[in-house]
């Protein structure tokens, strides 16, 4: 690894949380506002496209309507709508005074689940690099339910990275990375100054929260994991320490660094793994499990035992083994019912069963990703280069 990484990036998303953005009275801190404003500029200045992706619209709402006990859904989506506007227009004010326009983009699970609507949000958000605009993106809380729990935006960071093709993602919080063991409980604690192997660390996070954000650590990490698997590096750090962003870029040594490994997922196959909305299941014998997963092969017909859900062909469905667990997702190319009358059949019978065969094979290994298997949380210090506290 060179000297300063991060120093080829040409297209960065920043990420800022809420506690970040915000004081104890819930009021927006104009003070980091203008230190982002000032790095970005100086990104841009370098020719890096740079999209934000920031939280603060309920708790902004909250600091202006006053509002401090636990709020309800609808009363978030309410705060939402009042903070929005707090929100954009200092983000306005802020960098207009520094000759940059921004652009707001409200985007919900299903603008990235949907394949058209996923495109259509890449085309934006293209056009928006080509006139210098610096894309201001948040969740659309006003009218989202399920959008608007728990990590919400660090989740949604990391898919427009893969939506923009980001070389980095930079994930600022009210914490300077990732430690060994929780600092809050532990004088010993040291930070991780880089992760080569982010899942040998995923257990580190604990329960950890913020406290007026929707995410903790552990959906940090997850963002993270999704970066780094479309090619991005992903850096996690302090965004309350001044110009945080160009010390960073600068190759000051601050946060925690998470390097993509060498292989990476093309962008069609990480929409498929994060973003495509599952329609069924399919679940095969071992001989088909072991085909994918240990020899890469397609799922073909002889190795399924069973689909359930009413999918189309085109829909995406997860593959399950004979212990329930899903180890695949893919884009079949026969429906459910089609699926159930060839079941256990060679393909060789496909036209003698259904009148016709359109595919040798179920879900072509082309259009499959391997999904990890979620394992026990472990809490083991990782390899790191250099710690500190």
């Amino acid at each position: 690894m060179s000297q300063n990484p991060l120093s080829g990036a040409r297209r960065v998303v920043i990420k800022l949380g809420s506690q970040v953005l915000t004081d104890e009275n819930m009021n927006l801190r104009r003070d980091v506002f203008e230190w982002l404003a000032d790095d970005v500029k100086w990104l841009k200045d370098k020719g890096i496209k740079v999209a934000i992706v920031t939280s603060g619209a309920v708790a902004a709402g909250r600091g202006r309507l006053g509002f401090t006990k636990t709020a309800t859904v609808p009363q978030k989506q309410a705060l939402a709508a009042v903070g929005q506007l707090d929100l954009m227009w200092t983000y306005r004010e802020i960098f207009n005074s520094r000759q940059m326009v921004v652009a707001q983009l409200l985007l919900t699970n299903e603008d990235i689940k949907d394949k058209k609507r996923h495109s259509n949000a890449a085309n934006t958000l293209d056009e928006l690099f080509k006139k210098g605009v610096v894309p201001i993106i948040n969740e659309n809380d006003t009218v989202s339910v399920k959008e608007i729990k728990l990590g919400d935006n660090d989740n949604l960071s990391a898919l427009v990275a893969n939506l923009i093709k980001a070389d980095c993602l930079v994930i600022l919080s009210d914490v300077e990375g990732l430690y060994d063991k929780d600092p809050k409980k532990f004088e010993d604690a040291n930070l991780v100054r880089t992760v080569e192997s982010i899942d040998d660390v995923m257990g580190l996070a604990g329960d950890s929260k913020s406290k007026v954000g929707t995410g903790g650590m552990s959906t940090k990490l997850v963002a993270a994991k999704k970066a780094v698997e479309a090619g991005a590096f992903a850096k996690i750090s302090s965004g309350k320490r001044p110009n945080a962003v160009r010390k960073i870029f600068s190759g000051e040594e601050i946060g925690t660094l998470f390097v993509p490994g060498t292989s990476k997922l093309k962008k069609k196959k990480h929409w498929l793994k994060y973003s495509a909305p599952e329609k069924g299941t399919i679940t095969v014998d071992d001989g088909a499990a072991r085909a994918i997963l240990q020899n890469g092969k397609s799922l073909l017909p002889v190795g399924v035992l069973d689909a359930s859900g009413d999918f189309k062909k085109g829909d995406t469905v997860i593959i399950v083994g004979l212990s329930g667990k899903t180890f695949a997702k893919g884009v079949s190319r026969y429906s459910a019912g089609e699926i159930c009358a060839i079941k256990g059949a060679p393909s060789c019978e496909i036209a003698q069963k259904l009148g016709r065969k359109d595919y040798d094979e179920i879900i072509h290994r082309d259009e499959m990703v391997l999904m990890a298997e979620k394992k026990p949380a472990q809490r083991k210090s990782p390899a790191r280069k250099k710690a500190g506290k």
